[in-house]
């Protein structure tokens, strides 16, 4: 299975998905066996984890209690005369689950990355019946995730166009690809703050450039001022919880 596919089961049982997501979710579940089964032992799993480890000292006791079991476990085998022999499907099992176990403590302990969240969709600059060269390579480019070439051409369309706050989005996005943060940061900073129709979207990619740089606080922080029922707020609720 996919990481991407044990973040959509975590967020699936934690119920933060979309009506639209469950649906799918619903029919992946239906019609994908190897999914259906994953998702099952997922579930039998992470239940037994949330019930063994509340929090981050919980979960420090929990390993250390491990150890100590582990290290009690094989003395005990060293030191005994029966040879437990395991066969072939038994061996198989216990690798899967112990395959599974450092999965899901992985994706219970460890924080979450920016590629988890940053999903770009297509982008579309250039209007029918009109062409402009510069747009239509723009839009290419960052279609096709060439973010060095789209920073070229996003340059130069805000030096035409300055106060386009589509374009200022963009720009952002393709900074925060490039890791120039501080003028990402900057530029969806400040349209963040303005009363349009990128507000909110704005906020969600500047979240994401904190999250990128490991400044998970300020993305915490970031993520809050997103209002219920606007772009990205479930998403933002899915990123917190991840972060908490």
């Amino acid at each position: 299975m996919e990481d991407q596919d044990y973040i959509l089961f975590e967020d699936y049982l934690a119920g933060v998905l979309t009506d639209d997501e469950v649906v799918d979710f619903s029919n992946r579940l239906q019609n994908d066996v190897a999914f259906n089964q994953a998702f099952n032992t997922y579930k039998d799993s992470s239940g037994f984890l949330e019930h063994k480890i509340q929090n981050q000292k919980a979960s420090a006791e929990f390993k250390e209690n491990l150890k100590i079991i582990s290290e009690k476990h094989f003395k005990g085998l060293s030191t005994s005369s029966k040879i437990i022999k395991l066969t072939p499907w038994q061996y198989g099992m216990a690798a899967s689950f112990v395959l599974l176990l450092g999965v899901l403590i992985l994706n219970i302990f460890s924080k979450p990355k920016y590629k988890d969240f940053a999903g770009h969709d297509n982008i579309s600059l250039t209007v029918r019946g009109t062409h402009d060269e510069i747009l239509a390579k723009a839009e290419n480019a960052f279609n096709d995730k060439t973010f060095g070439e789209a920073e070229t051409y996003f340059i130069l369309l805000l030096e035409k166009d300055s106060s386009n706050k589509e374009l200022q989005l963009y720009t952002g996005i393709v900074l925060i690809e490039l890791n120039k943060f501080d003028e990402a940061d900057s530029l969806l900073s400040t349209l963040s703050k303005e009363p349009t129709a990128y507000k909110n979207k704005a906020t969600w990619y500047f979240a994401l450039s904190k999250l990128k740089q490991k400044d998970f606080d300020a993305c915490i922080k970031i993520l809050k001022t997103i209002p219920e029922g606007g772009d990205d707020f479930k998403s933002a609720q899915k990123l917190i919880k991840r972060l908490g």
